[in-house]
Order: structure tokens, then C-alpha cells, then sequence
């Protein structure tokens, strides 16, 4: 009997570079979003200040959010999409004119590995305060990260910035467990990360503000806090946090 045919090297190819392409977005979920090496995260744990900040807005909440701000004394943080813009453009000059800091969400809400080379580009480069003078901020959607996000934001001239304590406020939790579940992780230099359009959200700040407070820590933007790049031990503990319970 003749012996099969080996197998030819472009079939061996055609198997390996798709096992590649799932390797290099595995690692870049790992080391971009879980670990966020090299990214913006927490500020200094010395200090007595933490920074709120806001996903997805701007929504028919924000002047909720924004009163309940003023209430406290308090000062966040709104990363905001370029859809929720064109639908409330009253509602981000609003924020604009604040004391409060506005910085990019993306083009789209979109995972980044859901994107093509050329729309991560144009997600990244998007900015409310494009043109103007200092660092810009982006926060990619759900914190995603494909292997171009790094060099992308770079050549964007984009700082990625993420956080290190969830608010779950997109959960069917109510107010109180939620607050609770927030300030039993939050820590001075804390970032917390909530969402502007949730029902429960304004509640939740509401009892989030008056246990900072009870703590004596001041809620302020990230500029203020400010936040420091995320080093090896940190982003060990931040892959612990998020694979190892």
C-alpha cells in the first residue's frame, strides 16, 4: 500500500495562525484589561481622596447624577460615547461647562476585539475635547483590549484609563447592596467605575457619597486624584481579582 500523503505545510499554516490570532487576543485581555500593565488605574493610597467615574453617558440621568454631585460636593468623572453625544448634545456641553472632567468612551460601545484594525482607530481617536490642550483620556468598552489597542492609543496620543472597584449598578441589585458591596472594596486612591443611565445609579451614588464621606474621603475628578500607571504588582493583583476569586 502506498503511505498517505504528508500533510501539505499550507494546511498546517491554515491551522496555526487562527490558534495564533485566539493566543494574541487572550493575551491581550490578560495583560491589557485584567492586569493593565501600563495603563492608567488607582492613585495614591495615602491619600483621603477616591474618584467616581461614569460609563456611557451622556443619558436623561445626567442632571440627576450631576445634582446629586453638587449635593456632596462632590466632583466625577464622565466617560462619554460619541451615539450618546449626537442624541443629548445639550446634555455634554452640560458636563462640558462643569467642574467635572469629561473624557472618551469610543465611537462605538463596542468589545475591541469586535472591531476591525480601522474602526479601533477611529473608536480611539475619538474625543469630546479633541483639539484641546493636555492629556485625553479613553476608556475602551467593557475595558476590552485587542492587541492593537495599546499601539493605537499610543499613536492617538490617548491615555487608557481603567479602575480597580465596580459599582455593578448594570446588576438587578438594589441601592444598599450595592453601595455596600462598593465601599467594603473601595480604599483611598480607589477609582470606582458606574454607569450613567442605570435606574439605580442615583441611589447608589447617593449612599456611596455618604459613606465616603462617614471614611472622611473626598470624591474627586481623575485629575485631581490623580491616578498613577498600573505596575507588576498591582496588575498581578487585578488578574487575581479577576480569575482568581
Amino acid at each position: 500500500m502506498n503511505a498517505p500523503p504528508a500533510p501539505r505545510k499550507s494546511s498546517i499554516r491554515f491551522l496555526f495562525l487562527p490558534a495564533l490570532g485566539l493566543l494574541a487576543a487572550v493575551l491581550a485581555d490578560v495583560l491589557g484589561r485584567a492586569a493593565g500593565w501600563g495603563a492608567l488605574g488607582s492613585g495614591p493610597s495615602d491619600s483621603s481622596r477616591v474618584a467616581l467615574t461614569f460609563d456611557d453617558g451622556p443619558s436623561r440621568r445626567t442632571p440627576e447624577l450631576l445634582e446629586i454631585l453638587a449635593q456632596h460636593d462632590a466632583r466625577a468623572t464622565f466617560f462619554v460615547t460619541a451615539p450618546a453625544y449626537v442624541a443629548h448634545p445639550e446634555l455634554l456641553q452640560m458636563l462640558l461647562d462643569s467642574r467635572h472632567q469629561v473624557e472618551a468612551h469610543g465611537r462605538w460601545h463596542r468589545q475591541a476585539l469586535l472591531l476591525t484594525p480601522w474602526q479601533e482607530w477611529a473608536q480611539i481617536g475619538w474625543h469630546p475635547r479633541a483639539g484641546q490642550a493636555g492629556a485625553l483620556l479613553y476608556r475602551p468598552p467593557y475595558g476590552g483590549h485587542s492587541p492593537l489597542t495599546r499601539p493605537l492609543a499610543w499613536l492617538a496620543g490617548r491615555q487608557i484609563a481603567l479602575w480597580d472597584v465596580e459599582g455593578r449598578d448594570w446588576t438587578d441589585a438594589d441601592a444598599p447592596t450595592l453601595a455596600q458591596q462598593t465601599l467594603v472594596h473601595l480604599r483611598p486612591g480607589s477609582v470606582v467605575l458606574l454607569h450613567d443611565g442605570p435606574a439605580v445609579t442615583p441611589e447608589l451614588l447617593g449612599l456611596v457619597l455618604k459613606g465616603l464621606k462617614a471614611r472622611g474621603l473626598q470624591a474627586v475628578t481623575l485629575a485631581e486624584l490623580p491616578m498613577r500607571r498600573i505596575g507588576l504588582r498591582q496588575g498581578l493583583k487585578r488578574v487575581w481579582a479577576s480569575y482568581g476569586g
